[in-house]
C-alpha cells in the first residue's frame, strides 16, 4: 500500500487507484450512508486493501529481490529506514489527530496507544473502535520486518529459489487452512453473532498475509527467472484478460456467499476467498507489468496523482467523510451532493499530508538512504548468484 516505484508504471498506478477509490467506496457505506451507496463498489470494496497487499508484496519483493538477484547484500538498516520514512510521518501525523480530537475524528476510543506505536493494534482488534482502518498498516509494517529477514536468512543459509517458491506456495496453504479453523469457532452467527470473525480473520495477520504473496511470487519470478519473466510478459492482453475474468469469478463468489443472512460468513469464501482475491489481483499486477497490456500502455487520467496519494488519503478518507456528515449533513441537499464534498474533503486532506508531511520525508530518504543496497556493501558469494540459484 505505501511503497512508490523507483520509475513510474502506469499499469500499478491505476492498480493503486482503483485500490483506493474501492476502499473509500467501502468505508463510504460502513461508517456514513449505511447503505450500498456505490452498489457492488460498496458491498465489495473492502477487497482494496487485498489489492493494496497485492501490490506491496510485489513492490517490496522486487526492491530486495532485484538487488539480491545481482549479488548485492540487503543492508537491513538501510531497508527499515526506507520503509520507516515513507510510513511512519503520516501515520504519526493522523495518529496524533485521533488521540488530540477524538470527538472530532469519530468520538470512538481508540486501543491503547502503545498498540498503535507497536502495530500490533489490529491482533484481537474489535470492530468500531477509532481509527480502526490503521489494522492493515499492522499487517503491511510486520510484512517489511518479515520478508528482508527471510531473504536474508535463505540467501545466508544458500538455499536455492524453490526453496522461496516453496514457502510462498505453503504460505498460502497455511492461510487457508487457519481461516478454515477460525471459520469453524467464529464464523456462524450462533458463534457471538460472528462478532468474532473479525478479530479472528479478517484483521488477523494470520487470516490475511498469505495476500501479499501473489505478489511477491511476481516479484521473484520477474528477478529470478529472467528468461521466463520475458516469455511470460509477452502475453499481457491474455494475462489481463485472464486477471478481470478471475476477479469477476472470485467477486460473484463473494457477492454470493461471502456473508449470509441469517447463517453467517461462508466457508468456501471465508477458506478460500481471499487467497483467491489476492490471486486474481496478482493476475492484473502481472497484466500491468507485461509491455503488451492495455493496462501497461494505457495513462488513466489522473491515476498517477491518485496513486501518489493513496497513502495519505487512505489514512484520512473515514474520520474526513464522518466529520463532512456530522458537521454539515444537515445542510448539504441530497446524497450525491454529501458523497461528492466528501471525495473532495478526502482528495484534498490527503494531498495536504501528501505535500507537507509526506513528501519532505521522502526527500530525506532519498537524501541519507537512497537504496537498500548501500553502494560498497560486500556482494554475495558468487554462488548465490544467477538466474536460478540466487537467493530470495
Amino acid at each position: 500500500m505505501n511503497t512508490p516505484t523507483p520509475r513510474r508504471f502506469d499499469g500499478l498506478d491505476t492498480l493503486r487507484a482503483i485500490a483506493i477509490v474501492l476502499v473509500f467506496m467501502y468505508h463510504y457505506q460502513v461508517f456514513v450512508s449505511r447503505e450500498a451507496t456505490f452498489g457492488l463498489g460498496s458491498t465489495l470494496g473492502w477487497t482494496g486493501v487485498d489489492l493494496f497487499f497485492v501490490l506491496s508484496g510485489y513492490l517490496i519483493g522486487n526492491q530486495i529481490f532485484s538487488g539480491m538477484a545481482k549479488g548485492e547484500a540487503l543492508s537491513l538498516k538501510a531497508f527499515y529506514a526506507r520503509r520507516f520514512l515513507r510510513t511512519l510521518p503520516n501515520f504519526y501525523v493522523v495518529l496524533a489527530l485521533f488521540f488530540l480530537f477524538p470527538t472530532l475524528m469519530g468520538g470512538r476510543t481508540p486501543p491503547p496507544l502503545w498498540r498503535f506505536l507497536t502495530f500490533t493494534q489490529n491482533i484481537g482488534l474489535e470492530p468500531g473502535t477509532a481509527f480502526s482502518h490503521a489494522w492493515s498498516l499492522c499487517v503491511e509494517e510486520q510484512f517489511y520486518l518479515l520478508l528482508p529477514a527471510v531473504a536474508l536468512l535463505l540467501a545466508a543459509t544458500r538455499r536455492s529459489v524453490a526453496w522461496g517458491w516453496l514457502l510462498v506456495i505453503g504460505g498460502i496453504a497455511a492461510g487457508m487452512t487457519y481461516r478454515h479453523v477460525m471459520w469453524t469457532r467464529t464464523g456462524l452467527v450462533t458463534q457471538n453473532g460472528s462478532m468474532d470473525y473479525y478479530p479472528n480473520v479478517y484483521y488477523s495477520s494470520f487470516g490475511r498475509f498469505d495476500e501479499f504473496l501473489p505478489g511477491v511470487a511476481v516479484a521473484m519470478l520477474k528477478n529470478f527467472h529472467r528468461d521466463a519473466w520475458t516469455r511470460v510478459t509477452r502475453h499481457g492482453q491474455a494475462w489481463l484478460a485472464a486477471g478481470l475474468l478471475a476477479v469477476v469469478a472470485v467477486g460473484w463468489l463473494l457477492n454470493d456467499s461471502y456473508f449470509i443472512d441469517g447463517y453467517g460468513y461462508g466457508w468456501a469464501a471465508s477458506t478460500f476467498g481471499y487467497s483467491l482475491v489476492a490471486m486474481a489481483f496478482g493476475l492484473l499486477v502481472l497484466a500491468a507489468l507485461s509491455p503488451d497490456s492495455w493496462l501497461y500502455r494505457v495513462r488513466v487520467p489522473g491515476a498517477a496523482a491518485l496513486a501518489a496519494w493513496s497513502y495519505a488519503i487512505y489514512l484520512t478518507h473515514k474520520p474526513m467523510a464522518q466529520i463532512i456528515k456530522a458537521q454539515w449533513g444537515a445542510a448539504i441537499p441530497g446524497r450525491w451532493s454529501l458523497v461528492a464534498v466528501a471525495v473532495l474533503a478526502s482528495l484534498v486532506v490527503g494531498w495536504l499530508l501528501y505535500r507537507v508531511v509526506e513528501t519532505p520525508f521522502m526527500v530525506l530518504r532519498e537524501r541519507h538512504f537512497p537504496s537498500s543496497f548501500p553502494a560498497g556493501q560486500a556482494k554475495l558469494p558468487a554462488n548465490t548468484q544467477g538466474h536460478q540459484g540466487v537467493s530470495p
